[in-house]
């Protein structure tokens, strides 16, 4: 893959985007499976099969590349034990523990703007993250 020169309008973009504390946090959460992960990691700590289980029509591929960017940006920690068949766990960070709560607002707003502006009612409950 190339690499993008510094001096390009993404390059540039992408900077100023992350000087802004709103859209660096907004880029950390940011995807269409990682909140889903946090929010399923946020009860307990959980292997990776488990994950793949309780987030339904996610590929192998986009749970693995999530969960390591997710470890990347210290969200969560993944713990592996030295055994035959390798044992690996994924735990939120404490920093990644204070999402939880931005999680549940935006859940609630989700549902109060699904229901007043699209008349739809979600299939999923909060708890069942």
């Amino acid at each position: 893959m190339a690499k993008i020169k510094e001096s390009s309008t993404n390059s540039i973009n992408r900077k100023f985007l992350t000087d802004c504390n709103l859209t660096y946090a907004v880029q950390l959460m940011g995807g269409r499976w990682k909140l889903l992960i946090l929010m399923q990691l946020n009860t307990e700590r959980q292997r990776y099969g488990e994950l793949k289980k309780k987030i339904a029509n996610i590929t192998e591929r986009m749970l693995t590349l999530q969960l390591r960017e997710l470890e990347a940006d210290g969200l969560i920690a993944r713990r592996v034990y030295a055994q035959v068949p390798p044992r690996v766990e994924y735990t939120l960070t404490d920093i990644g523990r204070e999402i939880v709560p931005i999680c549940d607002a935006l859940h609630a707003w989700g549902t109060r703007h699904r229901s007043q502006v699209a008349g739809e009612v979600s299939t999923l409950s909060h708890e069942s993250f």
